[in-house]
């Protein structure tokens, strides 16, 4: 018997129960399941169109670009966006069915799919959710959304469905809970709020300095 067994065996008898005791395990799981929220602040508690106000507000502030467009304006929209960066018109996507669904074939893009690689300079994720109180993005890891497309490229664009737009963090977890279930959550989830950025140099802004220098958010419009 190990330690850490002998430690809540001595526990158990001192409370009178076993590690069997089946109405406790059931009382925990339903204390777990009905958990207040915590607080939620107010700027967060609006109506849709006033929460897709506040997203796009915010998610500029934090240097991210945010266009609304209409699902068959993708191709259209990111060529020239990357063109008047002089960025290559070369676009790396992970294998999400949503991505695989937009029509390329008017597109001088060159799409790919695919883990991301230091060649790669602009890449396409799909944004789960959008958290309006902070303009954030909440990414999902996965065989169909490789991590590193989110953080290699110099140009980082994020489709978001404007449905996908939840006032506060809290709500924006919950939602991804109820998305994939319980014990299902994706390994890594990253929030992502702007390009990145660094003031660590003389205390100077720098965006890029550990990932996209650029951040497109194409909110599409249902």
């Amino acid at each position: 018997m190990s330690a850490r067994e002998a430690m809540l065996g001595r526990i158990r008898r001192s409370l009178g129960v076993s590690g069997a005791d089946v109405e406790r395990r059931a009382a925990v799981a339903d204390r777990l399941m009905r958990a207040p929220r915590g607080v939620v602040p107010a700027r967060a508690q609006l109506p849709a169109d006033e929460k897709l106000a506040l997203f796009v507000q915010m998610a500029r502030a934090a240097s991210a670009e945010v266009e609304m467009i209409d699902g068959a304006d993708i191709p259209s929209t990111i060529a020239p966006y990357l063109a008047d960066r002089q960025v290559p018109a070369a676009l790396k996507t992970g294998s999400d069915p949503r991505l695989a669904r937009i029509d390329w074939s008017q597109s001088a893009l060159d799409v790919r799919s695919g883990e991301a690689s230091a060649d790669d300079m602009a890449t396409l994720s799909h944004g789960e959710v959008g958290v309006a109180e902070t303009g954030s993005l909440l990414l999902v890891s996965g065989a169909e959304n490789p991590t590193l497309l989110n953080f290699l490229p110099l140009a980082h664009i994020v489709l978001l469905n404007e449905r996908d737009i939840v006032g506060d963090a809290e709500t924006a977890l919950e939602r991804l809970q109820a998305m994939f279930g319980k014990g299902r959550m994706p390994r890594l989830v990253n929030f992502i709020t702007g390009p990145s950025r660094s003031g660590d140099i003389e205390q100077t802004m720098y965006l890029g300095a550990h990932g996209p220098r650029y951040l497109l958010v194409l909110v599409v419009r249902p």
